[in-house]
């Protein structure tokens, strides 16, 4: 379960904001296997509490085995080669596309319990040590960039998931400040790199790009 749900947390097709420490977790991927298994006609077990899709899905793993094997496999080797994370996006007919947004909805999910003032612990250990709030990846500082404005602001990442963590104690140390743009980074997909990988990512992509820009006697002009 644990190896499934780090495969479809790769998956490109569902948007960013859907995709929190609990997506696609082991717990929940579980479920929805259970969930298929007891619509299968020899499951003499109580029917969990799925939906129609369930069926579907369970009816033509039996009509067609062999193509639906071959479906899934073509899905976990494209995304394992990473042959799907740049799938291109639709183009739009028209360039005034517009959709309707602006409903209230009411959402009710489970997620971890976090302590509310770790992140102002670990703010006051940082600013106490005499450090500034940068990002721990990228180096990012709100208030040199946006002044009054983003004085003391920077957000917290649990460097462990909780939902991979558990229950428990979290320390200072566990807690990692970063900026918002590497937080939406770390989280876009799984495996979720660490501050410390992502700005080694970092800094090996800015050496690769400064690698290709052209030397300062190349670009002189001729005479």
């Amino acid at each position: 379960m644990i190896e499934l749900s780090a495969l479809l947390q790769t998956m490109p097709i569902h948007p960013e904001e859907v995709r929190t420490e609990l997506f696609r977790n082991p717990n929940g991927v579980a479920r929805k296997t259970a969930d298929i298994t007891s619509r299968h006609p020899d499951y003499r077990g109580k029917p969990t509490n799925g939906n129609a899709l369930d069926v579907e899905v369970m009816n033509d793993f039996l009509a067609r085995p062999a193509e639906m094997a071959k479906v899934a496999r073509r899905i976990r080797d494209g995304l394992t080669t990473g042959e799907f994370q740049d799938l291109p996006q639709e183009a739009e007919e028209e360039d005034d596309y517009s959709a309707p947004e602006g409903r209230l909805l009411i959402r009710r999910h489970k997620s971890r319990e976090r302590g509310k003032g770790l992140r102002k612990r670990k703010i006051d250990a940082v600013l106490c040590q005499g450090r500034q709030l940068a990002c721990e990846a990228c180096g990012f500082d709100f208030e040199a960039t946006y002044g009054p404005r983003g004085a003391g602001y920077i957000e917290c990442h649990h460097v462990v998931p909780l939902h991979e963590a558990g229950e428990g104690r979290t320390r200072l140390s566990d807690l990692a400040l970063i900026c918002a743009n590497c937080h939406r980074m770390i989280h876009r997909r799984a495996p979720w790199p660490t501050p410390g990988e992502l700005r080694n990512l970092i800094q090996e992509t800015t050496n690769r790009n400064e690698a290709r820009l052209p030397s300062s006697s190349e670009t002189e002009p001729r005479r």
